[in-house]
């Protein structure tokens, strides 16, 4: 469970945490077609407020992640990966998982 703001409070599936700092570095949502526009509007919005560097929007559904970074202009989709192709993250060692061992 992170704190972004006074009241905002999320739970990502999946999250990494900056030792040193102990902010919030990379958050992984696994979107629910229950929840849909709560994991795909909401959640962005705030995560994008709170400057959050690393996003990852996992969708079982289509089998397939978005990949976000922070920019000067916010959140923006910087791949959209499925199937075969491997997640990675330059900054971390792991994971390197494909989209199919995802789901």
């Amino acid at each position: 469970m992170a704190r972004l703001s006074l009241g905002t409070i999320v739970q990502p599936d999946l999250a990494l945490v900056e030792v040193a700092t102990g902010q919030l570095w990379l958050a992984t949502e696994v979107i629910s077609s229950d929840d849909h526009r709560t994991d795909t509007g909401a959640k962005k919005v705030a995560y994008e407020a709170k400057n959050l560097p690393r996003l990852w929007m996992v969708d079982p559904r289509y089998n397939n992640v978005e990949v976000y970074h922070t920019s000067q202009y916010g959140l923006i989709l910087k791949n959209i990966l499925a199937g075969a192709e491997r997640l990675t993250e330059p900054q971390l060692p792991t994971p390197r998982v494909t989209m199919s061992e995802l789901s």
